[in-house]
């Protein structure tokens, strides 16, 4: 069998933030990073859509160990995968990838302490067992394989494309057609300013509306630092003033929601001016942050809207048509395409299965302590990021913590860790504290948390760094032996 001491299974942002830490601070630990495509980047190389970008800057969706250096703080997706390749080679990580290698189910042994896991080599159809002391899933949340896409009565009528976003055919030319873009997130407000500008018209239909904020494309204090403080200093800057700001625009909507709705809808009418009908199609029925507010670079949707290329219909469908969709109120909305940019699929481990010692683990059922690891799931951790912040930022501080606890496991000659949740007063809350229809889809497939620490999710930065940089690993609920 082939024995590592650690397997990471992806190589998206998450799965290099891991190896790198892995051979910064775990020098002596032999491991793999398991890929099931033949390229890495994950979300970046995958999902190809018109426009893909970052939704957080990318000095903090960049590693703080290796600094974003160009002056563009929102970045498109090409982009973001160039700067994950560089990562991977300035790093010698590439050695440690195994391509082509989609794992299908690891299962751990108390006797041996080991997790058995069987893989997939894709290129070759082959199975194989590997075997490590440690296993890390890095695959993020999102289900790769199928986006959601809700039930549209006479869908099978509609002449033209119907495509959603996840999979978009590649070379797909839709220069001079009529195009119907289904959904108001953050994919939606990507993909309509991108197919507007060789489109003939693009209409974004949407149920509800959501948040949207414009956004610089470059941070002005790129220029100000330049040549005046050292890059790394720069970056660093860079970052915690970032960070600070994200913080600070999510507490002040939590704690004064009402204050941050005017904040955001002021911000749309002076965007759009006081002629457009920015109460029905810009102002949501939820508070800022409930759900993931949508960053616009540049304010470019808004931009495409006041030129005439786009617009915006707030409706619910009745029926798909041969030529459109024909819509509640009577108004039947022509189209040569529809994009169904209705949501994402969660699942934990990339669907991976899981058994301990023979009993299988159904994540629903565990409670992420300190928002790394599985309750009663021995020697696994998982690096999710965050909700309210840049993904990286969560994924670093997993990271160094995990790294913390392989070399405190070392050095106590510890070959077995397990948080467990002894305590029956504990009550269980969801994971993710936020409405999006893809997170309530979601409560019966991904794990939860707990009512109190550690068991509770700070979602702050700065709490989570000072937990799990400082905390005790040995507080009585990591049981080592």
């Amino acid at each position: 069998m082939n024995d590592k001491d650690i397997l990471v299974v992806g190589a998206g942002i998450s799965g290099i933030c891991a190896a790198a830490y892995l051979r910064m601070r775990c020098p002596g630990r032999s491991f793999s990073v398991l890929e099931g495509r033949s390229q890495l980047g994950g979300t970046w190389d995958l999902f190809r859509y018109p426009g893909i970008r970052s939704d957080s800057d990318m000095f903090t969706l960049g590693y703080s160990f290796h600094p974003w250096k160009e002056a563009a703080a929102i970045a498109d997706g090409p982009a973001i995968l160039r700067y994950l390749e560089e990562t991977v080679a300035v790093h010698g990580l590439r050695e440690h990838i195994e391509f082509d290698t989609r794992v299908q189910s690891a299962s751990w042994s108390s006797q041996t302490q080991r997790w058995t896991v069987v893989v997939e080599r894709t290129d070759t159809g082959i199975t194989e067992t590997l075997r490590c002391r440690f296993l890390w899933g890095c695959t993020g949340y999102y289900r790769y394989d199928a986006g959601y896409t809700p039930e549209f009565p006479g869908r099978e009528r509609f002449e033209g494309d119907i495509i959603h976003p996840q999979h978009w055919p590649e070379g797909y030319d839709y220069a001079g057609k009529r195009v119907v873009v289904i959904g108001s997130g953050a994919t939606a407000i990507t993909v309509v300013p991108a197919m507007s500008e060789t489109a003939a018209h693009v209409t974004m239909l949407q149920r509800s509306p959501s948040y949207i904020l414009s956004w610089p494309r470059e941070d002005p204090l790129v220029a100000l630092l330049d040549g005046r403080l050292p890059e790394k200093t720069a970056h660093a800057a860079l970052r915690l003033k970032n960070v600070l700001l994200l913080m600070a625009s999510y507490q002040f909507s939590k704690r004064f929601p009402r204050q941050a709705r005017r904040f955001f809808i002021d911000r749309v009418r002076k965007e759009l001016g006081e002629s457009f009908d920015v109460e029905r199609h810009f102002t949501p029925d939820y508070d800022p942050w409930d759900q993931r507010v949508c960053v616009v670079p540049e304010g470019d949707f808004f931009e495409a809207l006041k030129a005439g290329r786009t617009s915006v219909v707030t409706d619910t469908i009745d029926t798909f048509t041969d030529k459109g969709i024909q819509l509640a109120s009577g108004v039947e909305l022509q189209a040569d395409v529809i994009v169904t940019a209705t949501g994402l699929q969660l699942q934990v481990m990339g669907g991976v299965d899981l058994d301990v010692d023979g009993t299988p683990v159904s994540p629903t059922e565990t409670l992420m302590y300190r928002g790394t690891m599985l309750s009663g799931v021995p020697n696994f951790a998982l690096s999710l990021g965050y909700t309210n912040a840049s993904w990286t930022l969560k994924c670093e501080l997993v990271a160094k913590y995990v790294c913390r606890l392989l070399n405190h496991m070392d050095a106590q000659g510890y070959a077995m860790c397990e948080a467990q949740q002894n305590d029956p007063t504990l009550e269980a809350a969801p994971l993710i504290d936020l409405q999006s229809g893809y997170i309530q889809r979601a409560q019966g497939v991904i794990p939860k948390q707990g009512a109190r620490a550690p068991w509770r999710l700070a979602q702050n930065y700065f709490v989570d760094q000072a937990l799990l940089r400082f905390s005790r690993l040995d507080d009585g609920v990591l049981h080592f032996r």
